[in-house]
């Protein structure tokens, strides 16, 4: 359950913060388990919905969830030094990628987290979020690319 909240949060002491907030909120709701849903999966989901809430709660970091009319589209590709995923993935420590997710807006970090690894689609992310779909694409497109774009920058330090 901390690997979920390290995920979500920006640094250590707030993932602390989310899994004390999580273990409350597990127990607050345990009556609410459905006898024929698997218990880790339920505890996983009250992690997620915890961080999330924690994060929409924090008055110093509000979401900035951007609509696909105010932004125009993360282009496509940069005209600086082209690298292929090839070239950045046998570079990657785990250190590096989690950096690199925990520099991301709190907007794309819980969209990325969501999609690629929670397994939730466009729908039920618009839906937790309260957000349209499109929106969600948008934004799941741009947290890509600067997470990307993070990695890429993590090599470069690291590797000099």
């Amino acid at each position: 359950l901390m690997g979920i909240c390290i995920r979500y949060s920006e640094n250590e002491n707030e993932a602390h913060q989310m899994l004390q907030d999580g273990f409350l909120s597990i127990y607050r709701n345990i009556k609410k388990h459905k006898e024929n849903e698997l218990f880790d999966v339920w505890l996983k989901k009250t992690m997620v919905d915890t961080a999330i809430t924690y994060i929409r709660n924090d008055k110093e970091k509000r979401m900035i969830v951007s609509t696909v009319h105010e932004n125009k589209s993360v282009p496509k590709q940069q005209k600086t030094k082209e690298i292929t995923d090839n070239q950045i993935i046998p570079k990657l420590k785990k250190e590096q990628i989690l950096k690199a997710v925990q520099t991301l807006t709190s907007g794309y970090r819980i969209v990325l987290n969501l999609y690629l690894v929670d397994g939730y689609n466009y729908e039920q992310i618009a839906e937790l979020l309260n957000i349209s779909t499109d929106t969600c694409k948008s934004n799941l497109e741009k947290a890509l690319f600067a997470f990307r774009k993070n990695l890429i920058q993590q090599i470069n330090i690291d590797g000099e």
